[in-house]
């Protein structure tokens, strides 16, 4: 795929001035760093950093049967949900593995928002309409319409307060609220991908430019940074949290992405529902861990996992940790040796590299104060 054929958001003439690499992820050219990657995840980890998320897609989903419909398609119990409350969960497919992984937002009884990753929307698109017959709904793709901010970062509520009425002090985890920013229409929630404190930002496309701009200058006092994708990827592996491709896949389910705290096997029927809750009666084969190497090194995704001389494993996503200055990553390996202590190799270009399982998350932000 050509540069010119990929997708852009409507930050995209922005970024130039801004100083952005861009690289194709998913479909579309996307900022991998503005300064350095480096730089952005520590912004983050101390600061605050601001991403243009605006790739990732956006489903409306209306009508009497809305809840029901999410709750036959997702793992996770939709009937759990409040207005103003958002929600995690994988997306199974019938053998137990996971088409996606995904945010509901609730508005109401009967509307919802579905917020997916970028290279996924058609196809996720796709398998909403092709179960949506035996229910009272209406499906619409609102991902051209909408752009999205994340504001992450010790400092971001200081920042973001700035620039709305919306009392933030009150918007408590995995909560929502529709209100202004920088005097634009926005849905605000507190989620976020990075491991820090942070709000999400949905805005009509046509205002992201001005507020994205805004919302840099009310932080530069804070040291506020436009971040990329590279530092996003560092700070959401050292938090432990999966991407999608790497640590969930068609072919890897909830269970073994040790996600099985988003699996509910009690809630009624579901897609996927016979298969995962046969896997969770025998057990996983296999499953995900966290890795340290013992050498210099990196363990990059697909590289070859060992254990005494045997193939057990690929890693799924590595780097370099900012945070911790170690070789970190995520492996999927026979369960059998995915113990915290054990010592595994990983193949780096022909050389077996000791890496031992140890606890995750690599990093977990400091307890504020009460």
């Amino acid at each position: 795929m050509c540069v010119a054929e990929l997708k852009r958001t409507p930050l995209y003439p922005l970024y130039k001035q801004y100083g952005a690499k861009t690289v194709e992820f998913g479909g579309w050219d996307m900022p991998v760093q503005f300064q350095s990657i480096l730089v952005e995840h520590e912004s983050v980890r101390k600061r605050a950093g601001l991403f243009d998320v605006s790739h990732m897609g956006e489903f409306e989903v209306t009508g009497k049967d809305s809840r029901a419909f999410l709750q036959f398609l997702v793992t996770n119990d939709v009937f759990k949900l409040q207005p103003g409350m958002a929600m995690y969960s994988p997306l199974p497919n019938e053998h137990g593995g996971c088409i996606d992984d995904l945010l509901i937002y609730c508005f109401s009884e009967d509307r919802f928002w579905v917020v997916v990753n970028a290279g996924n929307i058609d196809k996720d698109f796709a398998w909403f309409q092709q179960h949506a017959g035996e229910f009272d709904v209406s499906l619409v793709d609102k991902s051209s319409d909408i752009a999205l901010l994340a504001l992450q970062g010790p400092l971001s509520e200081a920042i973001l307060q700035r620039v709305t009425d919306v009392p933030l002090a009150d918007l408590n985890y995995y909560r929502f609220v529709e209100g202004r920013v920088c005097n634009r229409p926005a849905v605000i929630s507190r989620t976020g991908y990075t491991g820090e404190d942070g709000f999400e930002l949905y805005l009509d496309a046509e205002d992201s430019p001005a507020v994205w701009t805004e919302l840099l200058v009310q932080g530069e006092s804070e040291g506020l940074l436009p971040c990329g994708l590279g530092a996003r990827d560092t700070l959401r592996l050292e938090a432990r949290l999966p991407l999608y491709g790497h640590e969930l896949a068609e072919d890897i389910s909830p269970f073994e992405a040790g996600l099985g705290m988003f699996v509910k096997l009690d809630k009624g029927d579901f897609v996927g529902k016979t298969a995962l809750s046969a896997q969770k009666a025998e057990g996983v084969q296999r499953k995900i861990v966290g890795i340290e190497l013992r050498e210099r090194g990196i363990p990059r995704a697909d590289y070859d996992v060992y254990f005494e001389g045997r193939l057990v494993g690929r890693v799924t996503s590595g780097t370099m940790s900012p945070t911790l200055k170690v070789p970190i990553g995520l492996a999927l390996i026979d369960v059998d040796v995915a113990q915290v202590g054990t010592l595994l190799q990983v193949d780096i270009r022909g050389k077996q590299v000791p890496a031992e399982i140890v606890k995750t998350p690599f990093y977990k932000r400091p307890k504020t104060k009460a």
